[in-house]
This record gives structure tokens, C-alpha cells and sequence, in this order.
């Protein structure tokens, strides 16, 4: 054999190991992303997990809170309401709405389901629900507009369970801003149905 096909042969084994050599790196690489996805649902999984449990907590929270007597936290709001004198409680939420609409948005229907319970939890109590706009528009626009919204959330509470019959609706259009300042930050305030309760 000569010297030049020597380093032929040699040539060509090496090659040849270098080929043969490669799909095991293949394999190893293909274990090595494996495990790793692996370990990544894992974690994801074990968050999911965990999220949920801090969900299902914060509800059960919610929940305590709103069976909690009513005596006590009530507070006179000092002014007539439809059947008797008003009373504000911190355990129910205002909704509001957006620029001249009357519909209930899905970020305030969590609100309301939760309005619901405290009213289930408390049946002997009435309340009345307040239509509220900021100051765009005429008043006559205004004072419609927010019976629009005053009716609105009292159909949504309805849906959820609560009688009609212990609900009213009045509706202050732009007569009474909880901001009276003149932009849009004030205004978004402003458009709003907010729920007090009526004396036995």
C-alpha cells in the first residue's frame, strides 16, 4: 500500500467515524430540550395550580365578608330616597359605564354578582339603585340617560336572583358628580349607578 493510499483510507475512516459520530450528539441534544419543556410545564403547571388556590381563597374571602351583618356599618346618607330614609353601605359597589352608554361592562358584572350575594345573604333589605352621568349634555339628556343605567344594573341584578320588588331606581343625571372636576378622569367617575339601601 502505498503512502498516498494510506492517507486515503485514513482519510476516509475518520470521515466516517466523524458521520457515524453525529446523531448520537443528535440524540442527546433532542433528550437534553426534552427534559427542559419537561421541566417548563412542570413549572407552569405547579403556578397555574397555586394561582388557582389563591383565587379560590380570595373568593371564599369575598364570600365570608359579604355574610357578615349588616348592623352596625350602615351609614345615613342624609337625604330621602324613594321609600324611606338612604342608607350607604360599604359592602355595596358602584358600576360605571362608559361615555353616553347604559350597558353593563363585563369588568362590572364580577361587581355586581358580588352586590347579588350580599343582597341573597341579607333578603329583608331594599335598595335603591342611583343613575348617575357626568356633566356632558343637557340635563333632560342627562336625567334620561341615567334611568338608562339605573334600570340596567337593576335588570342585571334581577337575572342574578334578586327580586325586583326590592329594588328601585331614580336617577340624578348630571345633578349630583362624586368629582366635580372638569376632565376626563372626573367625568369617567361620574358615570356611574350607585347602590344604597332603604329603611325597613
Amino acid at each position: 500500500m502505498t503512502k498516498k493510499t494510506l492517507t486515503l483510507f485514513i482519510f476516509i475512516l475518520c470521515l466516517g467515524l466523524f458521520l457515524g459520530g453525529c446523531p448520537k450528539k443528535k440524540v442527546a441534544v433532542s433528550r437534553d430540550l426534552a427534559s427542559v419543556q419537561a421541566e417548563e410545564a412542570a413549572r407552569l403547571e405547579r403556578e397555574r395550580q397555586a394561582r388557582e388556590a389563591r383565587e379560590r381563597e380570595l373568593a371564599k374571602l369575598r364570600e365570608e365578608e359579604l355574610k357578615k351583618p349588616t348592623e352596625g356599618e350602615l351609614v345615613a346618607k342624609k337625604e330621602p330616597g324613594i321609600e324611606g330614609e338612604v342608607y350607604e353601605s360599604k359592602l355595596l359597589k358602584d358600576i360605571h359605564f362608559d361615555f353616553d352608554k347604559y350597558d353593563i361592562r363585563p369588568v362590572d358584572e364580577a361587581v355586581l354578582k358580588e352586590n347579588a350575594v350580599f343582597l341573597k345573604n341579607n333578603p329583608n333589605l331594599k335598595v335603591q339603585i342611583e343613575g348617575h352621568c357626568d356633566e356632558r349634555g343637557t340635563a333632560e339628556y342627562n336625567l334620561a340617560l341615567g334611568e338608562r343605567r339605573a334600570n340596567n344594573t337593576k335588570k342585571y341584578l334581577v337575572f342574578l336572583g334578586i327580586p325586583a320588588d326590592r329594588i328601585s331606581t331614580i336617577s340624578y343625571g348630571e345633578e349630583k358628580p362624586l368629582d366635580k372636576g372638569r376632565h376626563e378622569e372626573a367625568w369617567a367617575k361620574n358615570r356611574r349607578a350607585h347602590i344604597v339601601v332603604l329603611s325597613k
